[in-house]
């Protein structure tokens, strides 16, 4: 059996365009495996570098290390991920992805209709929220995230 060829933090980190510190934190956290030396020295498998550049994609997209380490569940930790496993992971992202693009295509829709109104019609501006009725849909701008405001009486 071929003996696996390991690679340190330094190689990571400059293979990925990450810091040093970045690759550490990852790590600490779980995000990535390593394995240590007898002196203490990190050594990660290549496809490692794969993974960072999904997380720093992810964190550019606005998700949070708990959102990443969410998706990276998936793939396997003992493996090398297969095609397969990358492809299952990007369903999921791109699923997400998709919800993402529609909410701000949404928020975009909503906001230059508002903004061009001047706000002179309050009775359809989607941030105004007489006597907070908006709550009981949850936190947050709710009609500006899809929620229907009750018809008002004109």
């Amino acid at each position: 059996m071929a003996r696996e060829i390991l690679i340190t933090i330094g190689s990571v980190a400059e293979r990925s365009g990450m810091a040093v510190s970045a690759i550490r934190f990852y790590a600490d956290s779980g995000l990535i495996p390593c394995s240590r030396t007898e002196g203490n020295k990190r050594l990660f498998k290549r496809e490692v570098i794969r993974r960072v550049s999904f997380i720093r994609i992810a964190q550019q997209l606005g998700y949070t290390l708990s959102d990443i380490e969410n998706q990276l569940a998936c793939l396997p930790d003992n493996r090398t991920p297969t095609k397969k496993d990358w492809e299952q992971l990007s369903r999921h992202f791109k699923q997400d992805l998709e919800e993402k693009i529609d909410a701000l295509e949404r928020l975009k829709s909503s906001l230059s209709s508002c903004i061009g109104c001047g706000c002179l019609s309050l009775q359809s501006c989607k941030l105004f929220n007489p006597d907070d009725q908006a709550q009981k849909h949850g936190a947050g701008p709710r009609y500006l995230m899809g929620d229907k405001p009750p018809l008002t009486k004109e």
